[in-house]
């Protein structure tokens, strides 16, 4: 069924995509203004992309070209002002989003945060309880269960926010800058947790990163932005097979392909202005204020 996101004031409508279809997001001549008149920001697009069944797809541009705004029209958390969005999928909740702020309850413990979308779910709490202390092992947090989120690190509480994600089985993961908060260890040691994951899992994964580093380690294509408003300038393929290894990042390769993102993009980090962001830190984009407004209704 097709999940449809559109600028023209309609609802959400489900559809089943047609015969041997094998996309799970496509994006049509996808735009987003906030605000209006003298005030407008043209944040993104015309954007056209596909991701497709099982591809791990990483988003990098400068900041505030509209890379997390795509993502949470994909999300369904903000309409595009323009063209459409659209999740083909074979349930009506597909998709689990990681921001990059944890998103986690301080008020639950470990397991009920990792518990909670399977709750919301109606899955019976033995095997809602199952499936929560699964990936609680598998993310090597089966020890604290019974703690609460002020108790953990900062990687630790991104495993939860990680594990809840991944314990409603979604057939799509949307990740906002998840490890730009992280100092530059933690944020190896999750990249190789998140690589082994998806490798062995195939899920088809959608990932927004200022970490040039990071997009290639992890994706099967990357997708190098424009300066806003958001347009995609190329789309690279990793030179590197699956499975992949961690030590991909000590080739030549990977450093002549780093070389060749950087060129593309680094005329996009100078259109900034002085000041302004580099491709390797995160800021905010204008659906700051949107995006908070749809995390507290999460």
């Amino acid at each position: 069924m097709s999940v449809r996101a559109s600028a023209d004031g309609g609802t959400v409508g489900l559809a089943e995509p047609g015969s041997g279809e094998r996309a799970k997001i496509r994006a049509i001549a996808t735009e987003r203004v906030f605000g209006r008149g003298a005030k407008a920001v043209h944040a993104l697009g015309p954007l056209d992309l596909t991701v497709s069944e099982g591809e791990f797809v990483c988003v990098v541009g400068p900041s505030g070209c509209g890379k997390s705004t795509f993502l949470r029209i994909v999300a369904g958390l903000t309409r595009p002002t323009a063209g459409k969005a659209e999740v083909l999928a074979n349930s009506p909740n597909p998709a689990a989003m990681i921001f990059q702020d944890y998103g986690i309850y301080p008020w639950k413990t470990v397991e009920a945060n990792v518990r909670f979308g399977l709750d919301i779910r109606g899955v019976p709490r033995k095997e809602a309880r199952e499936r929560a202390r699964t990936w609680l092992d598998r993310m090597g947090l089966g020890d604290f269960a019974n703690a609460y989120p002020r108790q953990l690190s900062g990687g630790m509480r991104q495993r939860v926010s990680i594990a809840r994600a991944l314990a409603v089985e979604p057939e799509i993961l949307l990740m906002d800058e998840p490890f730009a908060a992280l100092d530059a260890q933690l944020r190896t040691i999750l990249q190789d947790e998140l690589l082994a994951i998806c490798q062995a899992e195939r899920r088809t994964v959608l990932f927004v990163t200022h970490s040039l580093e990071e997009a290639i380690v992890l994706g099967d294509r990357v997708v190098v932005m424009s300066a806003r408003p958001g347009r995609i300038l190329a789309e690279r393929i990793p030179p590197f097979p699956r499975p992949r290894s961690a030590e991909v990042r000590e080739s030549a390769e990977f450093a002549a392909f780093r070389g060749e993102l950087w060129a593309l993009l680094r005329g996009e980090v100078e259109a900034d202005g002085p000041g302004q962001g580099t491709a390797n830190r995160p800021t905010a984009e204008p659906e700051a204020a949107v995006a908070t407004a749809a995390r507290k209704g999460a």
